[in-house]
């Protein structure tokens, strides 16, 4: 049977551009992973692992120029987004090289022995090592960020894990340019090519999560594939951890205090968040509690007007354009749902943003629970209520979120109520803030209850490291045999408990 071409496809014509390569077979699946595999000797060094990652940082931005030119033929995302996106992917690598060389994410700690303990303590070392081959589903909105040089990859390289990419379909050039530059990194910093290997097509994204030598996997994208990639993980006969981020609704609180002093502001700073980059980011605020009355209606006339003013744009792909103008006519044909802005198609190849307006007291019957599903694109839902009774009976029955937003004012006898009810709901929690835009930074939480991941992790900042290692302790091991990092005297110099 002849191998399925691999196509580079341009969103913004929908034609196809270039035959980039074609899906992998199960055999070349098979000896991806044992070439990645067979690196991770090589690997286990982390002076070069450190290396790699600048190096891979520096490649990147030199070829930056045609790099940002491939993501933007396949995504319709702009020069300026993808500029501003490499930069961050390029940021993240060296941080992760500095979390490699600081060593605290080996959580070193030594309890030396005392026989006059209850029960008599032996002498017990810990640390963590890297799980194995990782496999990385690379997210179709981010091409660069959460795809082949990005989050998953950078902290699994990090964790002294092996990586083999499965490309997203809707960026294969962009792909194939980012691996070979990785490769060359690894070169250039004296490792094997094969610490990175990539692999194109569904069937390929299956075998890959099936392969016996794969340790763990991380995915950015759909609920449906996620979850079906989730319980393909969990189902082997050796089942691995899936760190997958699936979904988010990403909720949004305006109390009537806040309402009352900043309307107009909120409502325009809702329509930048909610449409930017066509709506297709996973912290998209897609929908918002705002009260009833005057001051609720400031507000919504502030996102009416800035959000009627927005462009059509272009969707990644014209699957998602059309599942996005399925969605809202679907959504918008529920009863007592108005449209300020009608969203839908904008054209031929693009979509229109728009708001969909409810009364909060309509979810109480149980028939408008399409409206809490994540609708991807630029589209938002204002659900009006009065009192904190209607809040908390919405709040309830919203599914687990990357975010959750609350926009309060000074002395707001809400805020506090709020804030707890909130807190469960999502893995990070604004204040005055919109969700869009998620810094690289150590306290960072990218994650959240389920569906928004299938774990307690983060893929964004320095802990993203902590999903490809597991803890070893050695039990009165002669010093000799021990990995330097637990012997005594700390000749390595690492932060150790």
């Amino acid at each position: 049977m002849a191998a399925e071409p691999v196509w580079s496809v341009d969103p913004r014509t929908g034609k196809p551009r270039e035959q980039v390569a074609v899906e992998a077979t199960a055999d070349e699946v098979d000896r991806a992973v044992r070439s990645a595999q067979a690196t991770r000797e090589a690997l286990a060094d982390r002076e070069l692992r450190a290396a790699f990652l600048r190096t891979a940082a520096d490649l990147l931005d030199a070829s930056g120029e045609h790099v940002v030119e491939a993501a933007d033929a396949e995504t319709a995302l702009g020069p300026v987004r993808l500029t501003g996106e490499l930069a961050r992917t390029t940021a993240q690598l060296r941080a992760f090289a500095e979390v490699v060389e600081d060593g605290s994410f080996l959580d070193v700690r030594i309890d030396l022995p005392d026989p006059t303990a209850t029960p008599p303590r032996p002498d017990l070392r810990r640390w963590k090592i890297p799980l194995g081959v990782v496999a990385v589903y690379a997210a179709s909105n981010f091409p660069l960020a959460f795809s082949v040089p990005g989050g998953d990859t950078a902290s699994a390289l990090a964790a002294g894990c092996p990586v083999v990419v499965k490309a997203h379909p809707d960026h294969p050039a962009t792909s194939e340019l980012c691996a070979s530059l990785l490769r060359r990194a690894a070169v250039k910093a004296g490792l094997p090519e094969d610490v990175v290997v990539l692999v194109h097509g569904f069937d390929a994204g299956l075998e890959l999560i099936r392969h016996p030598l794969v340790a763990a996997a991380g995915f950015t994208g759909s609920i449906r594939g996620g979850r079906a990639l989730f319980d393909a993980a969990v189902t082997r006969p050796v089942p691995i951890p899936f760190h997958g981020e699936l979904g988010s609704l990403n909720p949004v609180v305006v109390t009537e205090a806040a309402a009352a002093e900043r309307a107009e502001e909120i409502g325009a700073g809702l329509a930048g968040s909610m449409t930017l980059g066509a709506g297709q980011f996973c912290t998209k605020p897609g929908f918002v509690l705002a009260p009833r009355g005057a001051d609720g209606d400031r507000f919504l006339d502030a996102l009416t007007a800035a959000v009627s003013e927005t462009e059509p744009s272009v969707m990644l792909d014209h699957r998602m354009r059309d599942a996005f103008v399925a969605g809202v006519a679907e959504r918008a044909a529920l009863a007592g749902v108005d449209t300020p802005v009608t969203p839908g198609a904008g054209g031929a190849h693009t979509v229109s943003a728009g708001v969909l307006a409810v009364d909060a007291a309509v979810f109480a019957d149980g028939c408008h629970h399409l409206l809490l599903e994540e609708c991807f694109g630029p589209v938002t839902v204002v659900a009006r209520y009065s009192g904190l009774e209607e809040v908390t009976a919405v709040l309830g029955l919203l599914p687990g979120n990357l975010t959750a937003g609350l926009h309060i004012a000074d002395d707001d006898p809400d805020a506090a109520p709020l804030l707890a009810e909130l807190t469960p709901l999502a893995g990070r929690v604004l204040v005055n803030g919109w969700p869009t835009g998620v810094a690289v930074a150590p306290a960072q939480h990218h994650g959240g209850p389920y569906p928004a991941t299938t774990s307690t992790s983060t893929s964004v900042g320095a802990t993203a490291i902590e999903r490809w290692l597991r803890p070893v302790t050695y039990q009165s091991t002669p010093d000799h045999l021990l990995p330097p990092e637990l012997r005594d005297g700390n000749p390595l110099g690492l932060p150790r408990r």
